[in-house]
């Protein structure tokens, strides 16, 4: 006779908390104990609060297979992310032995005075990335010249970084282009531009909160900009680098080729290759640096580019200050986010096997009474799947799977739904440390997400936004009565 299987229980909500409880105290032990916490110990309070999850799990009736092929599913929806942050990592490095981010960052320091830089920073950001419909595009690429310039006129990195992360995740929210902004009205059952046009309702008063305060911060904030330096820097660029307009065509064939909708990773490839390109024409004194080797030119070129994609690259300059700014670290500088990324992955994907984020969830909806707490629950469930999950894409497919029926139910037109997941689910994504948003963008920009979390000010005023908007019942679109709700079936596209 073979050994009956015990039969699945529901987690009792302490149950599907207590891996959270484990984690948040690790993760407290590791800021406490550890200067460096993404360099290893966050990764294992991911992987230790995982194993609790699994003990949990096990005690209500899931078996490993189910935990296994759980944590499978979950790291294999973290893949194009992966790969994505391979490509940025590699981009980096060509991009900066091309002259390309050199030359963004020259032309910055003669137009941009500290006074207006972060709210150019804002604005830049912004409308490249409703350009291209990418809030990772725009930080791997402008987004990296933009902390180049920051820094050398001596501005706060984590206001740098928020400057940064708020345009480019306003574009990415508004964007027609963009996956984010498909994937949330497909969720909850309406069509693209109604999300787009109801949006506006709350992305814009976030916006312009955020663009009056880079200013306000911009004017009254004494940075001890040194031109001296300034200059020194200007001067090494010009000295290490050909410094041509014509390297500008990199950037813009980019940003056309993904507007014409190129799938991110052969875009980002494109990007790659064409810095390659660039780069031995336009700086063959770098390359003989960056390869230091002898033997034919082929050789040196060979050499110099595949470092520039995959490792360490420092270009020496003149200055100290430009070599530290032009030092990248390619593909292999990546490994750490990724690892942390999978560590993420594989906590998500246990929690979901034992069907503890659903059952948290569920408890959230106890609360709902009208229209406030409705959004507001809807809020807290994004931020919790971003938290949890790790993944701001998971962090709408589910609540918008779970809030969908309850939406039309009482009576609400799906694109408060739609609008609600994008406020809290797609912005929220990049302030947590652990998520495939946050790991990325502090990795890209070399700086801590808790170090430019407080001056993301689009992304932390979004989610507010939302609720406030609901509390003050200001446009809040309801289906007529005798009205039918058109009744679409939610597919993950």
């Amino acid at each position: 006779m073979t050994e009956a299987t015990p039969a699945r229980k529901d987690p009792t909500l302490l149950q599907a908390s207590l891996p959270l409880v484990f984690l948040i105290l690790f993760l407290y032990l590791n800021v406490r104990f550890f200067e460096d916490t993404l360099a290893g110990s966050n990764q294992m309070a991911l992987i230790l609060a995982a194993a609790i999850a699994g003990l949990v799990a096990y005690r209500t009736g899931v078996r490993w297979k189910e935990m296994e092929t759980s944590i499978v599913r979950s790291i294999s929806s973290a893949m194009p992310a992966i790969l994505i942050l391979f490509l940025i990592g590699a981009l980096a490095g060509t991009w900066m032995l091309s002259g390309v981010v050199p030359l963004l960052i020259y032309y910055g320091l003669e137009i941009l005075n500290p006074k207006i830089f972060l709210f150019a920073a804002i604005t830049i950001s912004a409308l490249v990335s409703l350009a291209t419909g990418s809030s990772w595009s725009t930080i791997a690429t402008i987004g990296i010249a933009l902390m180049g310039i920051g820094r050398t006129l001596g501005i706060h990195d984590g206001l740098v970084a928020g400057a940064i992360i708020s345009g480019a995740y306003f574009g990415d929210k508004m964007s027609p282009l963009s996956d984010t902004t498909n994937l949330a009205p497909a969720m909850a059952g309406t069509d693209l531009f109604t999300h787009i046009r109801y949006m506006t309702i709350t992305t814009w008063p976030s916006i312009l909160l955020a663009m009056i305060a880079f200013l306000v911060i911009g004017f009254t904030l004494h940075y001890p900009v040194n031109h001296a330096d300034v200059q020194e820097v200007m001067q090494a660029l010009r000295e290490t680098f050909h410094l041509s307009a014509w390297l500008l065509i990199v950037p813009v064939l980019l940003i056309y080729i993904i507007i014409r909708k190129v799938p991110a990773v052969p875009a980002l490839l494109t990007g790659v290759l064409l810095g390659v390109v660039f780069a031995l024409i336009f700086q063959p004194q770098a390359v003989r640096q960056v390869a230091d080797s002898g033997g034919s030119f082929a050789k040196i070129a060979w050499i110099a580019s595949m470092k520039s994609m995959f490792g360490p690259v420092d270009i020496p300059t003149s200055s100290p200050i430009v070599t530290k700014l032009l030092a990248t670290r390619g593909m292999a500088g990546m490994l750490n986010t990724i690892w942390l990324i999978l560590s993420a992955m594989v906590f998500g994907g246990m929690m979901e096997s034992g069907q503890f984020l659903i059952r948290i969830s569920k408890s959230i909806l106890w609360f709902v009474r009208g229209t406030t707490s409705l959004v507001a629950s809807t809020v807290f469930t994004c931020i919790f799947f971003n938290i949890t999950a790790s993944d701001q894409y998971i962090s709408i497919v589910v609540p918008g799977r779970m809030f969908a029926k309850t939406y039309r139910r009482r009576g609400y037109k799906p694109e408060l739904l739609s609008r609600t997941l994008e406020d809290a689910g797609t912005v929220t994504s990049v302030l947590i440390p652990w998520n495939t948003g946050g790991a990325t963008q502090s990795t890209v920009l070399g700086v801590p997400t808790v170090v430019y979390l407080p001056f993301a000010f689009f992304n932390l005023i979004s989610p507010v936004m939302s609720i406030v908007i609901a509390a003050l019942n200001y446009k809040i679109r309801r289906f007529k009565p005798g009205e039918i709700a058109e009744e679409k079936e939610i597919k993950v596209k």
